[in-house]
């Protein structure tokens, strides 16, 4: 995995977006700023063959916005939102039914649309998974395939089933 390096140098309208914040943030010794961020590739770093660096990239801040107090809980709730698309993950029960994880649980925030997406994203990322195991697994006959296919398909069609009858419980 290479290894992300960010660039002293931020550009100059990210360096303008900063300046009304230093002030407050030097008077303030372990203050911390909600920012909203964009970054370029500047540089790629491959090391020779046979020697122990790491590749890296380094990048460079080219955007940069920061909200005030009274924008700063929606940026938050999208920082939020992003991690919990992220990290969500579930498990099936014996019925097929997903169930969330505590912790994806606890970041919907008792949410109708956050548990949503977080149903619909584990319960896609375990048959993925699931897929993923099948490509890489041994050679099967054309009657596996076709039985592994229809799990799959079973599977996916309990997930959007779930995800149904969640939204129809309103």
């Amino acid at each position: 995995m290479p290894v992300l390096k960010f660039d002293p140098k931020v550009s100059a309208s990210a360096q303008e977006a900063l300046e009304p914040h230093v002030r407050p943030m030097y008077d303030q010794p372990g203050g911390r700023r909600m920012a909203i961020i964009e970054f370029a590739h500047i540089e790629r770093t491959e090391p020779a063959p046979n020697t122990e660096g790491k590749p890296s990239v380094k990048v460079r801040i080219t955007g940069l916005e920061l909200p005030n107090r009274d924008q700063e809980g929606a940026v938050r709730e999208a920082q939020r939102f992003l991690h919990l698309q992220r990290t969500a993950r579930g498990t099936f029960d014996d019925d097929g039914q997903l169930e969330l994880s505590e912790s994806t649980l606890r970041l919907t925030a008792g949410l109708l649309a956050n548990i949503e997406t977080a149903r619909l994203r584990a319960g896609l990322e375990h048959w993925r998974e699931y897929a993923q195991r099948l490509v890489h697994g041994p050679d099967l006959t054309v009657s596996e395939v076709r039985h592994e296919m229809q799990t799959l398909a079973e599977g996916l069609t309990a997930v959007l089933h779930t995800a149904r009858d969640h939204n129809s419980e309103d």
